[in-house]
């Protein structure tokens, strides 16, 4: 049984550090504010979650376990909440997401592309 706890820990430990490393990448790789914290967000969450669950396995303490819980929990509201919060003031003073012109034209069921829908600032108007 602890044979199979450390190995479960070991790939909870190598998962959350290999979300981690992608979130890194995804910074350096994705071209506007928007992609980038939304890699950073989602793969850094789960990273989080997936180290704390394999630091959980190796903690013989009860009460270490539920620190861990509580810490686990409080990343799990925090971080996708303090994202959309980020994403909305940033959009809000006026940083536009960036719109490729290279990714061809998507119809949707009225017929228009994604160019025809959009504002003449770049951003797509809120009422859609």
């Amino acid at each position: 049984m602890d044979t199979a706890l450390s190995i479960g820990s070991a790939i909870c430990l190598l998962l959350g550090s290999f979300l981690c490393l992608t979130g890194g990448i995804g910074i350096l790789r994705f071209p506007d504010f928007y992609t980038r914290m939304h890699a950073v967000s989602v793969s850094e969450t789960s990273a989080a979650g997936m180290i704390l669950i394999g630091l959980m396995l190796q903690s013989p303490d009860g009460i270490v376990v539920i620190k861990l819980v509580m810490i686990l929990l409080m990343v799990l509201f925090i971080s996708p909440a303090s994202s959309h919060a980020l994403a909305q003031s940033a959009m809000r003073h006026g940083l536009k997401p960036w719109l490729s012109t290279t990714v061809p034209a998507i119809k949707n069921k009225h017929n228009e592309t994604a160019s025809d829908i959009t504002s003449d600032k770049g951003v797509p108007p809120s009422n859609l």
